[in-house]
């Protein structure tokens, strides 16, 4: 991805492997600092993925995979690696994939195959922006909720993907970028990347989409996942169900961008999808400072399911699919 440092204008990765360490950048100090942190151990890279250091579905995924190298690389037990890590995000599909490939190369070099697989996120990603990218017209409106940008992909995006390489192309759009509450990684992260892009867009409140769409000022929608049932259910970021049925409701196109890895062929639907709860702190403070009555609660979903029947089509490394084509991505996946 693009981004302006204090070198000046680089080409990085959102996470990578220099010898004996991991470095990523730290998304929770963006866009105030634009910092990286070094991660040596298997137990770091397990911190960082809690507490969001990385994030988003295939960065989580090429971080377990490193998490599973620097374990190998330190002569520990890697089921006890496997374990660990899998207990940090119970969403992500990308996360288990990951580690159940390490450990499917165990007698391998891990440090190598880690690498490998990151490489190969990075090539998904741009064939998912080649394959995308027609969707995208001079002049268009898109709507985009949380991040699924080269930070959330290791590079390049997912939902942003189509979009860096349309504009690449000389194509001139317009982005709305939903806040996504409660950790604005919309309002953060993906107007950050969309900056340093240079794509033109605007941060809008997330219940403010639905007023943009009954006025005819959104084209389409294209959002990333978490984790895809087999019949086309998807598990994204809270805030995309009501941005999806808003779609259908306007008659807006709603995509759905995400490599192959992330499909979990093992679930019939949704309804198996295991949803993360996090702390209520993420609610009731604001920079630290609580903005709710003393003695409320907070409840703090980090995801939601939508029904396959509000997705016009899924984006894929190997093409367009529609939820009813899933067995033929299942042969060539």
């Amino acid at each position: 991805m693009r981004v302006r440092t204090n070198r000046g204008r680089e080409d990085l990765r959102a996470i990578w492997m220099d010898g004996a360490v991991v470095t990523v950048i730290d998304q929770r100090e963006l866009p105030r600092k634009f910092k990286t942190v070094d991660i040596k151990t298997c137990a770091e890279m397990a911190e960082a993925i809690s507490d969001m250091t990385v994030r988003g579905a295939p960065t989580i995924g090429a971080a377990a995979a490193y998490g599973m190298a620097l374990a190998w690389k330190a002569g520990e037990d890697l089921d006890k690696a496997a374990k660990a890590i899998k207990a940090t995000r119970p969403t992500a599909h990308d996360l288990f994939y990951a580690v159940d490939l390490m450990l499917s190369k165990r007698g391998d070099d891990l440090v190598k195959a880690a690498g490998a697989y990151a490489d190969e996120i990075v090539s998904k990603c741009k064939a998912i922006g080649e394959h995308g990218a027609p969707l995208i017209k001079g002049g268009h409106r898109i709507l985009t909720h949380c991040n699924a940008g080269a930070l959330a992909t290791v590079d390049f995006g997912t939902a942003l993907a189509p979009m860096r390489l349309a504009h690449r192309a000389g194509r001139k759009f317009f982005v709305y970028v939903d806040e996504t509450r409660p950790r604005l990684q919309g309002a953060k992260l993906t107007a950050w990347e969309l900056l340093n892009e240079g794509i033109d867009h605007a941060i809008i409140a997330d219940n403010a989409a639905g007023h943009y769409m009954s006025r005819g000022e959104v084209d389409l929608a294209i959002v990333g996942a978490d984790r895809i049932a087999s019949n086309g259910d998807f598990a994204n970021k809270i805030g995309t169900y009501e941005k999806a049925v808003l779609a259908k409701e306007n008659g807006v196109p709603f995509y759905v961008a995400a490599p192959v890895s992330t499909f979990d062929f093992t679930l019939t639907s949704g309804s198996g999808i295991v949803i993360e709860d996090r702390s209520q702190d993420e609610v009731l403070l604001v920079n630290g400072r609580r903005v709710s009555p003393e003695h409320s609660k907070a409840l703090n979903p980090a995801f939601d399911v939508t029904p396959a029947r509000y997705v016009t089509g899924f984006i894929t490394e190997k093409g367009m699919f529609k939820p009813g084509e899933f067995s033929s991505l299942r042969k060539v996946g």
